[in-house]
């Protein structure tokens, strides 16, 4: 503004009898300009730290509908993300729980999850449990169910409900379309 100021005096000066007059209102004005700016105190601001996947704030999913969540869920999950265990000497491709509760953070930060049931079978060998999945649009609501079994006596890593769960939760979300490409990848 006082840059605007000092251009307008000296272009149309107050009167032409007065020349003391504007350049007591010059020198004001640079006098106020350079004192405004001593007075100034200017803070750099921190350098931002580099993004690591934990802090990265999902919002893709926000407010949109439905159709567009399943479309994105449906999207090919990269090779790099899957892994591979041996059961009864065949390979099983999978997407870990973790993974998949990531994925859906991203693509769906409405979703919700819950067990259902944990059911022991009769002869006490095996777990199983069925878990709802829940997708909030901003059109609709949707969910999808599916059970997950594990041995009791396996004795690798987590405890057979974990087990159970983890599996139930991953396929309830491919019911949604998320990994569901590697269910049918050897038929292609």
């Amino acid at each position: 503004m006082t840059s605007y100021l000092l251009k307008s005096l000296t272009k149309n000066p107050l009167s032409p009898s007065s020349p003391t007059l504007k350049s007591l209102l010059v020198s004001s004005l640079r006098s106020y300009a350079k004192a405004s700016q001593k007075e100034r105190v200017i803070v750099p601001e921190p350098e931002p730290e580099p993004e690591r996947l934990d802090d990265v704030v999902p919002t893709s999913g926000i407010s949109r509908p439905l159709s567009e969540i399943l479309k994105e869920l449906s999207k090919k999950v990269p090779d790099t993300l899957v892994k591979v265990r041996t059961e009864d000497g065949f390979s099983i491709k999978y997407i870990p729980w973790h993974i998949v509760n990531r994925i859906m953070n991203l693509h769906a930060p409405e979703w919700s999850g819950e067990v259902r049931s944990i059911t022991y079978s009769a002869d006490g060998k095996s777990v199983s449990v069925v878990y709802r999945v829940t997708l909030y649009g901003t059109d609709a609501e949707m969910y999808r169910e599916s059970t997950g079994t594990a041995l009791v006596e396996d004795t690798g890593y987590g405890d057979p409900v974990q087990k159970a769960e983890a599996m139930a939760f991953r396929r309830a979300c491919a019911r949604f379309g998320l990994g569901l490409h590697l269910y049918h990848e050897d038929m292609l």
